[in-house]
């Protein structure tokens, strides 16, 4: 394939595009730490990285946003975001302003802002609410099975690594619905990692050599599973999911889909194309990204952008004067953080 100097300014102006929406979204959230209310946080991070998303040269269509759960005016599935010039590129985005919402407002770790995009491609909007997954990184993907046991997979795996069962570390999510998964990992000797939120963090830290984990798996949210997706996809790594409907109503808009239930959706399925875009910011302090930092003159970011096309990891920690940096939301214009910070508008 003959890659021209024009294609590959436009995809390095796209990655970098959207570290200043997953930078927006965690800037203007960020200041809602720890004050208890959720719902605050995620309304700023939306607004935030709707208002940004509106000023890219593209034609963007929202295949995985804020949706159902969250009742969200804006960033919903279907919505067109950028300027839509003529000529520009037609890209495909999946969008989590807010991995953690609750994390950011108890003011605990791993709460990351989230996007993901491709062009030329596709993103698979999953008809349940949850699915069941298994993450990996590099070395174990294509390995191991989610239709396999966990003392199957871990034996693999130990195999795979040249370690012992025990040396391992899964991490799952800490919800009842995984406890079964919890008691089966236990039987096998591996150690378990649990977590309160923060799904994609979790699954990206299978992929990165000081990650923590080896294995993510168990039952978490359908949209995390395809930001993960992305991620992995641009670290050579894996994830693997099922529909798990919560109830008949959920089996029918299977039925009724292009989805089977059965069937196991693997990475590229999740999302592909000629270029998939990953970007993070960390909005509290996690695995692999720092949260904001606020001085008495700037605002610290921590990011991570990525390319399926060259495997291409990019950490970029970025330094924002608070008295000139100004964020353009959706509801209300162009926003000083300064004014932010004092609870004013600007």
């Amino acid at each position: 394939m003959i890659i021209t100097w024009g294609v590959i300014v436009l995809i390095a102006e796209i990655t970098l595009d959207m570290v200043r929406v997953t930078e927006a979204a965690a800037l203007f959230s960020s200041v809602y730490l720890g004050r208890g209310n959720k719902e605050a946080v995620d309304q700023r991070a939306v607004d935030a990285m709707r208002g940004i998303l509106d000023l890219l040269d593209m034609k963007g269509t929202i295949i995985i946003g804020e949706g159902e759960k969250d009742d969200a005016p804006m960033l919903a599935a279907g919505e067109h975001v950028g300027k839509w010039n003529d000529d520009d590129p037609e890209v495909l985005i999946a969008v989590d302003p807010v991995d953690g919402t609750r994390l950011v407002a108890n003011g605990r770790s791993n709460a990351l802002s989230v996007i993901a995009a491709t062009e030329g491609g596709k993103v698979a909007p999953l008809p349940t609410y949850y699915v069941d997954k298994l993450a990996v990184g590099k070395e174990l993907a294509g390995n191991l099975d989610i239709d396999a046991t966990p003392r199957e997979n871990l034996r693999i795996a130990a195999a795979i690594l040249g370690v012992k069962v025990s040396e391992l570390t899964v991490t799952m999510l800490d919800r009842e619905r995984n406890y079964p998964l919890v008691e089966a990992v236990r039987a096998v000797g591996a150690r378990i990692r649990l977590i309160n939120d923060g799904d994609i963090a979790a699954a990206i830290a299978t992929a990165l050599p000081d990650g923590g984990t080896e294995i993510y798996m168990g039952v978490g949210g359908s949209p995390e599973a395809v930001l993960a997706a992305a991620a992995l996809q641009c670290m050579g790594g894996e994830i693997q999911v099922k529909c798990w409907p919560r109830d008949s109503e959920e089996i029918e808009k299977v039925e009724n889909s292009s989805f089977e239930l059965d069937r196991v959706y693997r990475t590229k399925d999740l999302i592909d194309g000629e270029e998939v875009v990953f970007s993070a910011t960390g909005i509290t302090d996690g695995s692999f990204l720092k949260g904001v930092r606020f001085t008495h003159n700037q605002a610290i970011t921590d990011s991570i952008a990525m390319r399926s096309s060259t495997r291409t990891v990019r950490r970029i920690r970025a330094y924002h004067e608070i008295a000139y940096k100004t964020i353009t939301t959706k509801s209300g214009g162009e926003v000083f953080i300064f004014n932010s910070l004092l609870g004013k508008r600007g």
